[in-house]
């Protein structure tokens, strides 16, 4: 009886009763929160189960899901918590009914609780583009790894979109309908203030449709030179050969020259050999032939091998080497280059001649010298 006498008696308007199950949900909610998101991310998962694979499997949806699903958790478990409390009629709180701070509350629980659904479903989506990206992968085409990102990203929009309209009328219970209509010169406004990004939106349709490059094509745009690794809304991600992350607006990347390397199947390579002005003709002669040979025995070669005597240098006699890699492999066309360098150094080896460097030669007139 004195057990339940206590529970009954009354503090700022509430039991004592009110303020145990207030406190018991808190703690419930604060020890299980782990556990009860782990579980809900299980259930979730088996949506997903039988397209997953070894590489995309649980571990990975766990990661992604783990944060939004305990800020869920979190936030009903406050508001289901705080819901057994009532605030003192001595605080004149108006009904929920009426603006005040009971619905203030009451509204910023529940955009909360969307935007916290929301982010679930964002993660949810993610993770399929995860499972269709490993899929698009086996495939020969580079198309469907294009698509994928772009699509994934559209939806996310879209879903966002949705969820600001949910808030703005189940919340605030804003017409929207009235609010749309009166966007007219506002959008305006607002298109004119965003141009860049509308530009750049417009540039991933553009890069989308043409094509002038996809996902893992090595491109070159002013600058930068590098593997294309993701194209988004607003810009494209640039793998640069130094290993960086570049990323170029895709507004730049359709008004600019681009040089798409991928597709470019013939590359050519120009060098200069440089020798020492007392390099006997016959000599250069040799390193001529014998390099013009070697570079025509080459498997990878492409087309005539021009190598000429090709000018008096200041400091040297400059013989000029151009020829043609008949691959689009960048590993290819980086182990040729090399192999043609060491013969050619091989060749200058045997013939005996020498490099010749930047000198300059100072010529002294002592003819204006005193006589003692």
């Amino acid at each position: 009886m004195e057990e339940s006498a206590i529970m009954q008696r009354v503090f700022w308007g509430n039991p004592v009763g009110n303020y145990v199950w207030c406190l018991g949900i808190l703690l419930v909610g604060i020890l299980f929160r782990q556990l009860i998101s782990k579980g809900l991310s299980w259930l979730a998962y088996k949506l997903f189960n039988n397209y997953t694979s070894e590489d995309v499997g649980f571990k990975k949806f766990l990661e992604l899901l783990r944060k939004p699903f305990s800020f869920f958790i979190a936030l009903v478990t406050i508001y289901f918590a705080f819901s057994q409390l009532n605030f003192p009629i001595h605080w004149n709180i108006g009904p929920i009914e009426k603006w005040g701070l009971r619905m203030f509350l009451m509204r910023v629980m529940q955009t909360f609780i969307v935007v916290s659904f929301t982010w679930i479903i964002l993660r949810i989506i993610d993770f399929g583009g995860i499972i269709f990206m490993q899929k698009a992968l086996k495939t020969e085409s580079k198309t469907d790894d294009q698509i994928i990102p772009f699509v994934k990203e559209s939806i996310k929009i879209l879903v966002m979109i949705f969820s600001l309209f949910t808030i703005l009328g189940a919340v605030y219970n804003l017409d929207i309908t009235s609010l749309i209509a009166g966007l007219g010169i506002g959008g305006l406004a607002i298109a004119l203030a965003a141009k860049e990004s509308l530009e750049n939106l417009l540039g991933s349709f553009t890069i989308f449709l043409d094509k002038p490059f996809v996902i893992g094509d090595l491109i070159k745009v002013g600058e930068v030179e590098g593997n294309v690794e993701k194209i988004g809304f607003r810009s494209t991600r640039i793998r640069t050969l130094e290993k960086s992350f570049v990323t170029v607006p895709n507004k730049k990347l359709v008004d600019t020259e681009l040089d798409n390397l991928t597709n470019r199947e013939i590359r050519r390579i120009k060098f200069d050999i440089a020798l020492r002005h007392n390099t006997p003709l016959s000599t250069i002669q040799n390193i001529i032939n014998e390099t013009r040979e070697m570079i025509e025995n080459d498997p990878l070669r492409f087309d005539e091998v021009s190598v000429y005597f090709y000018e008096f240098g200041n400091s040297a006699l400059i013989v000029r080497v151009i020829y043609f890699a008949n691959t689009a492999i960048w590993k290819d066309y980086m182990e040729m280059r090399e192999r043609i360098n060491y013969k050619t150094f091989e060749i200058i080896a045997i013939n005996k001649a020498e490099f010749a460097f930047q000198t300059q030669m100072l010529l002294m007139d002592r003819t204006n010298q005193e006589v003692p």
